[in-house]
């Protein structure tokens, strides 16, 4: 089994790639070894000492480490996430599904068909490449004109981030969706 792996913005983050499908469909965000109860996969990530956060996309796997360099403990997350998938353990714990809704949404009935807008945009322009980077980026409301999103994965932290939120997301939303003013993260 050959693993991919990419650097990210964050440096904090790498995004491992391991040439097979990890979720097919949806996110897991697990910020902490409580979470990791939702994945055996993410159990065996969090086994290695300095893993901070795991991040499971359609096919990708993102690390975030903390007090740990790379050269240190990449070669154990590696063999982590190759012996997992060898292992033909399941990705996710039962009865857990990744998050494909868009839950704790907030916006005024007038604004409907604004949002959907802003929506189509997110998943048609902006998720796209944050996936590229190993992150997500996903709509949680729309009130006075500005638009709060939740961002997930290597977004989360990134020292770039606020440039990418501001600079590509927000002026890209200004452009299509007048009603837009200014993009916060949530």
């Amino acid at each position: 089994m050959f693993i991919q792996t990419e650097t990210t913005p964050n440096p904090a983050t790498l995004k491992f790639l391991p040439g097979r499908s990890v979720l097919g469909e949806g996110t897991l965000d697990l910020r902490s070894v409580e979470d990791a109860d939702l994945s055996p996969l993410a159990q065996r990530l969090f086994d290695v000492r300095g893993v901070a956060a795991v991040f499971l996309g359609s096919d990708f796997v993102t690390v975030t480490k903390r007090d740990a360099e790379w050269p240190q403990i990449k070669p154990a997350i590696l063999g982590a996430i190759m012996e997992h998938f060898m292992s033909g353990a399941p990705v996710l714990s039962e009865g857990v599904k990744p998050d494909t809704s868009d839950l704790d949404e907030f916006f005024e009935e007038k604004d409907a068909e604004v949002v959907s807008t802003i929506k189509e945009l997110l998943d048609t322009r902006v998720r796209p490449a944050v996936a590229n980077d190993g992150g997500d980026i996903t709509f949680r409301g729309f009130k006075d004109g500005t638009v709060f999103l939740n961002m997930k994965g290597s977004c989360s932290g990134c020292p770039s981030s606020t440039a990418t939120l501001k600079n590509g997301i927000e002026n890209l939303l200004k452009h299509f969706v007048p009603e837009v003013e200014q993009v916060q993260a949530v």
